[in-house]
């Protein structure tokens, strides 16, 4: 009996350790699991506004360069280094930057690797303002770099640190020499490369001017070279603006490789770079929709990654109006979806605070005088009389494009006086410029001729524009803007503005015969072509009566090939009166929500088209291969910056340059 009781005994322990060393054995095989995954995937990178996602990393594929394309290769159960997608992308081949650059690149196969923390700036040059304006773009590149080499942080974690570390910078420059400071970024954990310092120098001796302007000198020149362990960059400019488009093409030039969770940058570069257009914009409407603070610096982000230099801040319209004005806070009292949904004279200076780190130039308009709604209906509360008429009018179609109507009116004094005083807070908050935009479009004479008995109701629109052209001066300190832009309408096909003070946005089609008479009656244009360059269209009728949609979608060949000074063959004088383009992004179907797929990478198609103008002779909608590589990867750039760029193509395609198209 004792025998058997030990027997069960013995193998009572016997199973008991068999299970536990099974519990172990399945354990482990669970850790490995979780360890290989988390290997397979990167951490998670952050977008600007604290949110997450997972970017993985291609552990399973290996690429190399065959005549000058990267081909993919399984490196499943290979030992040895892994070359990464991006990194055969940016050693195979042409110069993989968007825009391309406008004269000659030079870029050697050899590269090198780094930390952000490696990465130290020079700034050469005598102009108090231009030294503390470069020091603060190098503040934000710095922490774009971060971002890109996927170190921790979180959105609301990296502004304030950025402010911050920006803080510190300035205090350490002003205690400076004039001509040369020297600092770095010493933040995050160290990982070691093979350079032991990347420094960057930024020359700029000629213009000490940091306003805006359309004479503004972009040019720059970018050069690098390795002495020992050291890489020295340097961004030769005659302006701010130039050395600030010189460290975006930096800023494409440095990569992070997911082999060895560094940045990586070439051993030698030779850039030389130009914009042949000087206006080069984006237009965004934020009255039929609100757009945060946040997610209008995420697009500038953007705008000046791809050279974009003009922010188009379409800021009120009849929908709503947004803007808290200092003088005039009735307007947004009425015409504001909600208290939330407003602009401060604080958020304007901040958006044109940032827009300038970037490069880019905020300019704010005011539509006038139609497009103006419940925001003006308070002028007999206050003893100003009617400053805007046909408000709320039904049936609407009759008195205006879209609902609700209203429009401005011309023979009440107080309306002008309301307009003055608004240019000059916005003049204040966005700074000393030479263009300025008065609006001017789509006024529905139907409209005024049941107040008014006058039977020339366009020159009563003419008048307007002449007297709002007047109030602007005067906000201006009594000096003209150059240019004073107002869009293309029935009113600019006459001759009742003055070539020598206007310039016409022209929105129509670009076919229409209106292209050549503004050029031929003097105007300087800005091209926004609607069936080319209106990046809402193309998402289908969002009301039941009316033209409410245009078609088709502008896809990104639509908005790349299209070169309206090429195709109405224009001469030498007539192109010189072009001054650029800009793509417009109207909200009636469009809110925060969809924004970053909507203008990326279509806005950096145009971005391209102005700044390189590269010549095509290929057939309508068709654009050469290097165009799509170089878009595709400029796009998951803009993706790593945590800017929800539109999808080109399936990942495949991506991953197999040349396969699909």
């Amino acid at each position: 009996m004792s025998l058997a009781v030990s027997l069960r005994r013995a193998l009572l322990a016997l199973l008991s350790g068999a299970i536990f060393i099974l519990t172990v054995l399945y354990w482990n095989q669970g850790a490995t699991k979780v360890q290989a995954y988390n290997e397979a995937l990167e951490r998670p990178h952050n977008h600007r506004d604290g949110s997450a996602f997972p970017i993985p990393v291609e552990k399973s594929w290996t690429y190399k360069c065959e005549s000058d394309r990267c081909l993919r290769v399984s490196h499943h159960g290979k030992s040895g280094k892994r070359v990464s997608f991006i990194s055969c992308s940016m050693t195979c081949g042409d110069i993989n930057i968007w825009p391309h650059p406008t004269h000659k690149s030079q870029l050697s196969q050899h590269t090198h690797s780094f930390s952000v923390e490696d990465v130290q700036l020079q700034v050469d040059t005598s102009h108090r303002e231009v030294r503390r304006q470069l020091q603060l773009a190098f503040d934000w590149f710095l922490k774009d770099l971060r971002q890109i080499q996927r170190l921790d942080y979180g959105g609301s974690a990296s502004e304030s640190a950025a402010s911050e570390s920006s803080s510190k910078l300035r205090r350490h420059v002003d205690s400076q020499s004039p001509a040369a400071t020297l600092f770095g970024a010493t933040f995050g954990v160290r990982q070691a490369g093979d350079l032991s310092s990347l420094q960057i120098k930024i020359s700029v001796h000629k213009s000490g001017d940091i306003n805006f302007s359309l004479d503004n000198d972009e040019s720059y020149q970018l050069s690098s070279s390795t002495e020992g362990h050291r890489l020295l960059v340097e961004i030769t400019a005659n302006s701010y603006f130039g050395a600030r488009h010189g460290l975006s093409t930096l800023q494409q030039l440095i990569w992070f490789d997911d082999e060895d969770r560094l940045l990586h940058t070439y051993a030698n570069s030779k850039v030389k770079d130009a914009p042949k257009f000087r206006y080069r914009g984006l237009m965004l409407d934020t009255s039929r929709h609100y757009f945060s603070v946040e997610s209008i610096k995420r697009t500038i982000v953007a705008m000046g990654l791809s050279k974009l230099n003009r922010f188009h801040w379409h800021l009120t319209d009849a929908q709503s109006f947004p803007y808290i004005s200092r003088h005039y806070p009735e307007l947004a009292e009425h015409g504001a979806y909600s208290e939330s949904e407003t602009y401060t004279e604080q958020d304007v200076r901040e958006v044109a605070e940032f827009a300038k780190i970037y490069g880019v130039q905020v300019i704010p308009e005011i539509d006038a005088p139609a497009h103006a709604g419940n925001g003006w209906d308070w002028g007999p509360k206050r003893g100003l009389g009617e400053l805007a008429m046909c408000i709320n009018q039904q049936p609407w179609s009759f008195y205006c494009g879209e609902p609700p109507c209203g429009q401005l009116n011309p023979k009440n004094n107080h309306t002008y006086l309301i307009l003055q005083r608004l240019y000059e807070e916005l003049l204040q908050q966005t700074g000393p410029t030479d263009l300025f935009h008065l609006g001017g479009d789509e006024v529905n004479l139907d409209c005024w001729a049941q107040y008014f008995n006058d039977t020339d109701l366009r020159g009563l629109w003419c008048d307007f524009m002449l007297q709002a052209m007047a109030r602007l001066k005067l906000a201006n300190n009594g000096v003209a803007p150059k240019y004073v832009a107002v869009w293309s309408s029935a009113l600019t096909n006459t001759k009742c503005l003055p070539h020598s003070q206007f310039a016409v946005q022209v929105w129509g089609g670009s076919t229409w015969q209106e292209n050549y008479d503004l050029l031929d009656n003097g105007y300087n244009v800005i091209f926004s072509h609607v069936d080319a360059w209106y990046l809402d269209c193309g998402f289908g009728s969002w009301r039941a009566t009316g033209d409410a949609a245009c078609a088709p979608y502008r896809t990104w060949q639509n908005v790349y090939k299209h070169r309206p000074w090429e195709r109405m063959r224009l001469d030498k004088k007539h192109r010189k009166q072009v001054l650029g383009g800009e793509a417009c992004m109207w909200t009636e179907q469009v809110d925060e929500n969809q924004l970053d797929n909507r203008l990326w990478p279509r806005s950096a198609a145009l971005a391209e088209r102005l700044w390189s103008d590269p010549s095509d002779d290929h057939d309508i909608d068709i654009v050469p291969p290097d165009v799509f590589r170089r878009i595709s990867l400029f796009r998951n750039r803009l993706v790593e910056l945590g800017i929800r760029a539109e999808a080109l193509f399936p990942k495949y395609c991506a991953q197999n340059p040349g396969e699909c198209i």
